[in-house]
């Protein structure tokens, strides 16, 4: 198990700024696939604590983590999987990490896990000189979105850093929810 802070900042783009903003930094034209598959209860016991459960699928492997809300950005907690572990999962709602389920139990949850949907990124990171550039292409659902994410050491600095990037793009602030977060209000709406 490790456990890391996650703080960043993020924005939605239109399709024209995502573009945009892929021309600009992405000069090798390289990016890297990946997929998420989300978890909770039927009544969404986890979101309604603001928490999140996903199995990350790369080319490297298979990784569960949980996300939760924390002041300055997401605690996550993250277990690498065997594919009978996400097999389990996806069949049955069962975790057989004990240290996940240690971290679940704050939130006693009264009915089993489920698979929720899909949630494929093609994503391009740059380090940039203020923290991490990255710049996603997410379909889930019967949507497409477009987002810029940037992943900072600290807080204040990082979202000066953030401000004045979006600044130099011509890009307006948008209030912008965690993939996460917009994959669970759009299933949400075909319960």
């Amino acid at each position: 198990m490790r456990q890391e802070m996650e703080i960043e900042f993020k924005n939605l783009l239109n399709e024209s700024e995502y573009t945009k903003l892929m021309k600009r930094y992405n000069t090798s034209g390289s990016s890297v696939w990946q997929a998420n598959d989300y978890f909770d209860t039927p009544t969404f016991e986890l979101r309604s604590h603001g928490a999140a459960l996903r199995i990350r699928e790369k080319k490297t492997g298979l990784v569960l983590t949980l996300k939760e809300p924390q002041d300055d950005g997401l605690l996550e907690t993250h277990v690498s999987l065997s594919e009978q572990e996400a097999e389990d999962l996806f069949q049955y709602g069962l975790i057989h990490s004990a240290e996940m389920n240690q971290q679940l139990e704050k939130f006693h949850l009264t009915t089993s896990l489920e698979h929720l949907g899909r949630l494929e990124t093609e994503r391009f990171e740059k380090q940039l000189e203020s923290g991490l550039l990255v710049l996603d292409q997410s379909t889930y659902l019967g949507t497409t979105d477009y987002e810029l994410e940037f992943e900072v050491t600290d807080y204040a600095t990082g979202k000066l850093s953030f401000e004045e990037l979006l600044q130099t793009n011509d890009i307006p602030v948008r209030e912008t929810k965690n993939k996460i977060v917009r994959f669970m209000d759009r299933k949400a709406l075909t319960r």
